[in-house]
């Protein structure tokens, strides 16, 4: 995204040069009560003639990690002098990220023309292991899977949590640091949201059907996940709803 504006990180670090893309007309933000937190408030806003943004419906529940937030790989600066999100932390990546492809275990959903989406099959891995070049990317193999390797990191795994996804571009390519955390989705919560995840942002399946079939990949959507007080530290710098 192109940078503009003048940011303080928390720990008074050098300025850092950093706004949502003008083209940026789509926003979900999500609010946390603190750092330790694993449940969130969320919501849809559009940018309107003029540049004001303007809340869309009503906010609704999620679920985060079971250990709460850190900061993580997106497009906002990085803090210095914080912790990052590693591998197996179960924690939920905290900055504001761009949107990636859809995927379930439904041939279609309804979406955009231009979300891409893809149908996820025995054959869809999504690999968490750190030591791969394939590391936090979705890899579909010629044949069925054979290696214990392959069918560890199969998304099909009948779990009906990880039925409907969406990619929340943390650590993504083309630049992923190898163990800064991988496989960080929008998806289904479990036990009707009485369960945390282990890093995700999770909600009911009716609210990110919902979630999916809103998104425009023409307005640059992107996610914006903070715990209260961060959010209204940057909010007015990096130009957020």
């Amino acid at each position: 995204m192109t940078a503009a504006g003048c940011v303080t990180d928390r720990l008074g670090a050098a300025a850092v040069d950093f706004r949502l893309a003008a083209a940026t007309t789509q926003v979900v933000v999500g609010l946390a009560d603190g750092w330790s937190s694993t449940s969130v408030t969320l919501q849809r806003y559009e940018r309107r003639p003029g540049g004001r943004w303007q809340a869309v419906g009503a906010p609704w529940a999620g679920r985060l990690g079971g250990a709460g937030l850190v900061w993580g790989r997106g497009l906002n600066p990085t803090p210095r002098g914080v912790p990052l999100k590693i591998e197996g932390d179960k924690k939920a990546p905290a900055g504001v990220f761009a949107l990636g492809t859809a995927c379930g275990y439904d041939r279609e959903i309804i979406r955009h023309p231009e979300q891409p989406y893809f149908q996820i099959t025995a054959r869809d891995l999504w690999v968490e292991d750190a030591d791969s070049p394939h590391y936090n990317r979705h890899v579909r193999l010629g044949n069925a899977p054979r290696t214990a390797w392959e069918k560890k990191a199969q998304m099909r795994q009948g779990d009906y949590a990880h039925s409907l996804k969406l990619f929340i571009r943390h650590n993504a390519p083309p630049r992923v640091v190898p163990g800064g955390g991988s496989s960080i989705f929008f998806h289904i919560w479990r036990a009707g949201g009485s369960k945390a995840s282990i890093g995700c942002t999770t909600m009911s399946e009716p609210k990110l059907r919902e979630l999916i079939a809103w998104i425009n990949p023409r307005r640059v959507p992107v996610y914006v996940l903070l715990p209260r007080a961060e959010y209204e530290r940057h909010r007015a710098a990096w130009d957020m709803p």
